[in-house]
């Protein structure tokens, strides 16, 4: 890889969720997977599906256990690095980051997955409506804290949107930037993007292009499993394992945090001011070609 079409780090987030210092002391290995996302954008699908290719669909695999976020400030980042540091599988890793907030390696292999803002929206009301007092405690009672804790969400989804899109991002952290930050190295020969609306559509096939880039062989004998253990129905019948802390932290627990895995629920609550607003934004910020792709994938 050309070296210098690299990016560099340029800064370091800190909030009640984010520690981007862990990078800076991360050593990578030469196969290392990255799963990046913005949230709520199919990750939890994305890494049960690198765990079914990596273990041959092996079945009840703790693919929550195997893939940390490596960027949350819980547990502290000395605690994640030695943790990663002992796994000697290959590791596949997950980040919320914007490119410019991580240590981008020609080591790794970087996964970024997509989805429309607005169903992006709706699945981060789910969490955050359904979070527990231990969810609370844990980003806004631990020590290390940047920033203003976390609150309650409003009662109102319209309302949460309409804060979410007023104040980039809030009580979560910016969304356009994120997107437009991974957009932009797209074309680097170890960045993949994908979006969860091609999942979707043809599963099958999505997880052979995976495959195909991760450098993973599929045998034959292995993929009707590996179909079955990605599928929605497995996940959320077996969410504890694919689900930080087993759902600990969520009302109802891990199948709270699986919750529809559906697209277009915010067509029947915005109006269309709301709706002609995002678009707009969307593409003021993105241009026009991310915009499009950010809604509805590949074409």
């Amino acid at each position: 890889m050309n070296r210098t079409l690299i990016p560099g780090k340029t800064r370091e987030l800190h909030s009640n969720h984010f520690d981007s210092t862990i990078w800076n002391d991360f050593d990578f290995r030469d196969d290392d997977i990255v799963v990046a996302t913005y949230g709520k954008s199919g990750t939890t699908w994305l890494q049960q599906i690198i765990a079914q290719l990596l273990f041959d669909g092996e079945e009840d695999l703790e693919t929550a256990e195997m893939s940390p976020w490596m960027d949350l400030r819980i547990p502290p980042k000395e605690i994640k690095l030695a943790t990663v540091a002992a796994q000697t599988h290959r590791r596949f890793l997950k980040t919320h980051l914007p490119v410019d907030a991580l240590v981008f390696s020609d080591k790794a292999k970087y996964i970024y997955i997509g989805r429309d803002g607005r169903d992006v929206l709706w699945s981060l009301y789910n969490h955050h409506v359904n979070a527990n007092d231990a969810w609370y405690a844990a980003l806004n009672d631990t020590p290390g804290l940047v920033g203003p804790p976390i609150g309650k969400p409003p009662a109102s989804i319209e309302r949460y949107f309409r804060d979410w899109m007023d104040q980039d991002g809030h009580p979560w952290w910016p969304f356009w930037e994120n997107v437009l930050s991974w957009w932009a190295v797209r074309d680097l020969p170890n960045v993949y993007m994908l979006h969860f609306a091609d999942l979707k559509k043809d599963l099958p096939g999505e997880i052979r292009r995976l495959a195909h880039y991760l450098n993973i062989p599929i045998k034959d004998e292995k993929w009707d499993d590996i179909l079955l253990h990605c599928s929605f129905d497995y996940m959320k019948a077996n969410a504890t394992k694919s689900v930080p802390l087993g759902g600990a932290f969520w009302e109802g627990g891990a199948k709270t945090f699986i919750h529809k895995g559906q697209n277009g629920r915010w067509r029947d609550v915005l109006g269309q001011e709301d709706i002609a607003q995002y678009e707009a934004r969307a593409v003021q910020e993105l241009g026009g070609e991310c915009a499009r792709w950010l809604e509805v994938g590949s074409t």
